[in-house]
């Protein structure tokens, strides 16, 4: 029985992907693409996931395409979406690899320019979520703790 071949890369959402990888774990490689949707988006595309990235035709590789790019038109619930209810347009959406990097620096930048907490916070590079600072966070090049004494000196 002849054996597949295995590609060493496949370009699944414009994501360079190893072929080595079971195809529901080579999916957490595309940033928007997480632990929930990956095993889903593999279902729909009809594929098994222990198959190997490296075994995938080019009408799979698509077809997961498909599903990432617009998975409410797949048939996926809107609560494994990323973006719910969008603040300007008010629509379900998904976003993946450059096009959510770009969304979340354009709500960060929003924060900041309005003065919210959450953009003073980012601002400074201290936590936004309530978390205590005193121990934690200390990464801004300050001093850290108490200075000592240098020995030998009285």
């Amino acid at each position: 029985m002849a054996e597949k071949e295995l590609r060493g890369i496949v370009r699944i959402g414009e994501v360079d992907v190893r072929g080595e990888k079971a195809i529901g774990i080579a999916l957490l490689k595309i940033k928007g693409v997480g632990q929930s949707l990956a095993p889903i988006v593999v279902k729909l595309a009809g594929l098994d996931p222990k198959m190997k990235a490296g075994e995938l035709t080019d009408e799979q590789a698509a077809k997961i395409n498909q599903i990432i790019k617009d998975p409410i038109a797949a048939g996926i619930p809107d609560y494994f979406i990323n973006r719910r209810k969008d603040p300007v347009t008010g629509e379900d959406k998904h976003y993946v690899t450059s096009e959510l990097r770009f969304v979340l620096k354009n709500d960060i930048d929003l924060m900041r320019k309005i003065r919210c907490y959450r953009g003073i916070r980012h601002e400074r590079g201290l936590p936004c979520r309530g978390q205590r600072t005193r121990g934690s966070f200390r990464k801004s090049g300050k001093a850290l703790g108490v200075a000592r004494k240098k020995p030998g000196k009285k």
